[in-house]
C-alpha cells in the first residue's frame, strides 16, 4: 500500500499545535480542499469524523475514527468507510529549540489496482500536496493571528 510522509516545522509550543489539530471541524477555515468535517460521535479521547475533501474538483467522502494521545501528543485515524479502501495514518509532534515539528502519515489505498497501476504517481502526489496543504494549514494558522498579524514570538521553551 501507498505510504506518505510529511512534515514542517511551526514556531509554536507543541500542545498548542496539538489541540488546533484536534479540533478538526475548524480546518475548513484555514485548509481551502476541505469542504466540512463533521464530528458525529465523542467518546472519551476518541471521535467518528465525517470528511469531504475535494482532489483536483472531485470530492471525495470518508468517515475516519480518530484517537487522541494528549500525554503523547499524537493523533490516530482510521477509515470506517468512504471512497477509499484504506486511508490510515498518524499526526506526531516533537518540540525541540523552540519549533515544534509536526510529521503527518498517510498510509492508502484507493482500491481500484488497474488505476493505481496507471496513475498511482499522480495519486501519491496528490495525497502528498494535501497533506502538505493541511500542514502549511496548521502553520499559518499557529504563527499568525486571525487577522494575519505576526503571533507572538517563537516559543522558548
Amino acid at each position: 500500500m501507498p505510504y506518505v510522509e510529511t512534515s514542517i516545522e511551526i514556531s509554536a509550543p507543541k500542545e498548542r499545535i496539538y489541540e488546533l489539530a484536534k479540533d478538526m471541524e475548524s480546518y475548513p477555515e484555514f485548509m481551502p480542499d476541505i469542504e466540512f468535517v463533521k464530528v458525529i460521535k465523542r467518546s472519551g479521547n476518541e471521535t467518528v469524523t465525517r470528511w469531504k475533501t475535494l482532489v483536483e474538483e472531485a470530492p471525495i467522502e470518508w468517515t475516519e475514527l480518530d484517537v487522541f494521545d494528549d500525554a503523547n501528543t499524537r493523533i490516530d485515524y482510521k477509515l470506517i468507510e468512504g471512497d477509499l479502501d484504506k486511508f490510515e495514518g498518524a499526526w506526531t509532534f516533537s518540540e525541540h529549540d523552540g519549533r515544534t515539528k509536526v510529521v503527518l502519515g498517510v498510509d492508502y489505498d484507493f482500491g481500484v489496482p488497474t488505476l493505481a497501476e496507471l496513475i498511482g504517481p499522480i495519486l501519491r502526489k496528490k495525497v502528498e500536496e494535501n497533506s502538505l496543504m493541511m500542514l502549511q494549514g496548521l502553520k499559518v494558522r499557529c504563527e499568525n493571528n486571525a487577522d494575519g498579524a505576526p503571533a507572538s514570538p517563537p516559543f522558548d521553551g
